[in-house]
């Protein structure tokens, strides 16, 4: 088995503090009642990543990819949307990218995957 790990370059680091500064992070134990009140939830890993797992539901569009598709998959900027990685510096970029684009209501998984499944298993799919 190939564990997909990134290593981050201080200045992609910094990037995503200050893009968690302006992020609102959702705590993992929140995750599945944003889920249950209809936010939509969207893993901005690459493909390859997603071989290690996803959260049932979860749309998939990259980080590089959000801007060109995001208002193709969800046209209104009032959704409630929740961004998540592996680690939850790509989600917070994703994020803040999505509030330049005028989103409202966008959160950030904190600690993504890694901190979701330190608290418990994944959340079931809404429906």
């Amino acid at each position: 088995m190939i564990l997909w790990m990134v290593i981050h370059d201080p200045e992609f680091l910094q990037r995503a503090a200050e893009a968690k500064a302006r992020v609102e992070q959702l705590q993992p134990h929140d995750l599945e009642g944003a889920l249950e009140d209809g936010a939509i939830l969207i893993d901005v890993r690459e493909p390859a990543e997603l071989a290690q797992g996803s959260i049932p539901g979860s749309l998939n569009i990259p980080l590089d990819a959000l801007p060109q598709h995001i208002t193709a998959v969800i046209p209104d900027p009032s959704a409630a949307i929740v961004c998540l990685c592996r680690g939850g510096n790509r989600s917070s970029l994703a994020a803040a990218d999505l509030l330049d684009l005028g989103y409202i209501n966008v959160r950030s998984l904190a600690g993504g995957l890694e901190g979701l499944s330190a608290v418990s298993p994944p959340p079931s799919p809404p429906g």
